[in-house]
């Protein structure tokens, strides 16, 4: 597998070895041993999976401490543009975010540690989201800051006429009222 660093510490950007032929494709879509050796020291103890259609859009979501997760996030059919945002106070790309488009073609996966708000937008007809945690989902720790605040100035690649945004992420919070971590080292 190839980890690609994009300029905020801790978020990467994992590609794969895919095995394909005439029949299909196999690859290892995870391996301990191999990611810990990568710097995904993580113990993933939840794994989610969400299917959307064009124009959905889920984020930015975080849990609050002590609930704060790391996640590990692929698409295995469809296209999204997966963002996350630096919330660590202190650190040097605090309020910057990161995009890229995850498909079940590239198979490529993005690793986003504890202290980043995350979400994603369905670029194709449908798409279906796999994703592991590193901390169980916990409501009462939930946090959401609005997807289309102008300070974070995201382009999620939807037509705002086309965007369909859950009741609970239109009241996420403007990212200057967001609760954000204190502990960046």
């Amino acid at each position: 597998m190839k980890i690609k660093t994009v300029g905020i510490a801790g978020l990467l950007v994992i590609e794969p070895r895919v095995f394909a032929d005439s029949r299909g494709y196999f690859f290892e879509s995870y391996h301990r041993d191999k990611y810990s050796q990568a710097g995904i020291d993580c113990c993933f103890i939840q794994d989610n999976e969400s299917l959307s259609s064009y124009g959905v859009i889920r984020g930015l979501h975080y849990q609050a401490p002590p609930y704060t997760q790391a996640k590990l996030v692929r698409v295995i059919s469809g296209r999204v543009l997966d963002v996350a945002v630096d919330i660590r106070v202190g650190s040097p790309t605090y309020g910057q975010s990161y995009a890229v488009e995850l498909s079940g073609d590239n198979k490529l996966q993005f690793y986003i540690p504890r202290g980043f708000a995350h979400g994603f937008a369905v670029l194709s007809e449908t798409a279906l989201f796999s994703y592991k945690c590193d901390n169980v989902y916990h409501p009462a720790s939930e946090r959401c800051i609005r997807y289309d605040d102008p300070s974070l100035g995201i382009d999620w690649g939807i037509p705002a006429e086309k965007r369909i945004v859950s009741a609970k992420d239109e009241l996420g919070r403007p990212f200057a009222e967001a609760e954000v971590f204190r502990d960046y080292e």
